[in-house]
This record gives C-alpha cells, sequence and structure tokens, in this order.
C-alpha cells in the first residue's frame, strides 16, 4: 500500500523511524524493539540508508522487508543518492520489489568525506525523478521549516522544494524542530508555493543532554528559551531529562494537532520506552 493513501480528511497519519543496527550481531535486539513498536500500530515505520551507503549492504532492504511481511505494518526504505550510481539504485528498487517494500524515503544524503560522491544524481530531485521513471513506488522526501543549511535563504529553499515535489512526491516528511512558530511559517511558504503534497510533522524527542549538541548542529534547529530552560533544570538527572523530553514532545504533538497537521513522523532512536509513552499521550488525538 502506498503511504499516500493514509492521508484522510479528519485523521491524523502516526509513523515512527527507526535504524538498522550497526552490528548483525545486535539484530535480535532490533526484533524484541519491532515487537514493542508493533503494539502502537503505525500507519508506516522508516527504516533509515547509512551514510555513504553501501549497495552489497542490504540492512535497510532487508529490516524495511521484515516489517512489511513479518509485522504486516507499511514499511519505507530511506535511499540516498550523494554516494550511489544509477546502476545502484536499479539493483536496490529491485531489492525492494523482490521484499514488497512499496514506499521510498528519497534524499540526497549527507557528504561523508571518506566517501568520494557519485555524478549520477545531484539533488534529491533527480533521484526521484529516476525512481519515478523505474517502478511504481510511493515517493517521500525531506523538508526543512527552517531552511536548508545550503540554502541561501527561504525563498530558495521553497523552490527546490518545489523542484521535488514537481519531480513526483507524494508526500513529504520534515526534518527535525524544537519550536512549532517556524513550522506553520514553512507552511505558508508551502501552501503559496503551490505546494500541495500532505507533509507529515517529524518529532525527536530529545531526551538526554548529550543528544542536544548533535542534533542540533546536525539539523540546524534553533533552540528555543522554553526547550534550553527544561535541559538547563533537568539536563544532569536522566531519568527527570526523560520524562521531560516526552513531556516537550507531547506538548508539540498537541499544538501540532490541534493546528490541523497532516501526520506526526516520530524520530524513535530505537527507544520504544519512549516511543510508546508518546503515543499513549497522543492516541485519542488521532482519530485513527
Amino acid at each position: 500500500m502506498k503511504i499516500s493513501s493514509k492521508f484522510q480528511p479528519g485523521k491524523v497519519v502516526f509513523s515512527l523511524e527507526i535504524f538498522p543496527p550497526k552490528q548483525t550481531s545486535k539484530i535480535e535486539t532490533l526484533y524484541s524493539m519491532l515487537d514493542e513498536l508493533s503494539e502502537i500500530r503505525p500507519d508506516s515505520i522508516s527504516v533509515t540508508y547509512g551514510a555513504g551507503g553501501n549497495v552489497a549492504d542490504l540492512r535497510t532492504v532487508d529490516l524495511a522487508g521484515t516489517i512489511k511481511n513479518d509485522y504486516n505494518i507499511e514499511s519505507v526504505a530511506h535511499l540516498t543518492c550523494v554516494s550511489t550510481s544509477k546502476d545502484d539504485v536499479e539493483i536496490i528498487l529491485d531489492q525492494l520489489r523482490t521484499r514488497n517494500v512499496e514506499n521510498i524515503l528519497a534524499l540526497r544524503g549527507d557528504r561523508n568525506p571518506d566517501v568520494p560522491p557519485k555524478e549520477d544524481f545531484k539533488h534529491a530531485s533527480d533521484l526521484i525523478s529516476f525512481i519515478r521513471k523505474h517502478g511504481d513506488f510511493g515517493i517521500a522526501a525531506a523538508c526543512y521549516p527552517e531552511v536548508h543549511a545550503e540554502a541561501k535563504n527561504a525563498a530558495e529553499d521553497i523552490l527546490h522544494l518545489r523542484e521535488k515535489v514537481d519531480a513526483g512526491v507524494d508526500y513529504l516528511i520534515t526534518q527535525l524542530f524544537l519550536d512549532n512558530a517556524p513550522f506553520y511559517s514553512f507552511l505558508e511558504r508551502a501552501t503559496i508555493a503551490g505546494i500541495k503534497a500532505p507533509i507529515e510533522v517529524g518529532i525527536m524527542p530529545i531526551t538526554k543532554k548529550t543528544q542536544i549538541e548533535r542534533t542540533v548542529s546536525m539539523c540546524g534547529a534553533s533552540v528555543p528559551q522554553k526547550f534550553a530552560k527544561m535541559v538547563q533544570r533537568y539536563g544532569d538527572h536522566p531519568e527527570a531529562m526523560r520524562d521531560a523530553g516526552i513531556a516537550y514532545a507531547v506538548d508539540q504533538i498537541v499544538d501540532l494537532i490541534a493546528n490541523g497537521v497532516d501526520g506526526i513522523h516520530l524520530y524513535t532512536m530505537n527507544d520504544p520506552y519512549v516511543a510508546k509513552r508518546i503515543y499513549e499521550s497522543v492516541e485519542n488525538l488521532l482519530q485513527r
């Protein structure tokens, strides 16, 4: 099933993101996590793709297939193109078809200094066009409420987003943010630009003090005063910080749902406890 068909008036799509284990020996732990996450009955689970991905590394493809075929949950396989050739992508598309995976999140991907980039795809829009021509997949793409780090300004960023949508995107997933106000401004810009694809909001619960610096530097998210005060008060107390981070994410989600968001995409960081706590807090608001 294409994920785009799940976006219906009056319903808030709820999806999760996980990442494959770095070591094969940890795969059993991953299945235990999926057992717990499946209790949420998410609309889909997406699986990340390693930076500078190797086409011979099937962990993303295999895990997406497991989610779809063993757990009966629609899966979305991330696919990056910065270090991937057209031949590589065709191989991966065949692998996904074999495993009944019907949805892809098409990304440029982060440049890996240890892996020379390939030149077949310069932008995510190029990858999106290629996938659209080479298979009947549902295609999602990323968007950046606080503007992509490489864009000159918000206007240029929204034009590039329109290019991705026009290339064949079915729905969008936002980069994480900690303040809803920039998202609402982004939504206005997207509407003015004629972007009609549904937009899922990416929410990452920050439950550990050690997450903050890496998360902010990775995505360029602004840090609102409310969040900074929370970390200042609870950051050195792990359980309190975990609970405060969950509460902060829930507060964001409640406000987003009240303002008519199309969907919530929860970056689980492979922590089923946090994901389940958040879902239980907002379940009745989703009208599933």
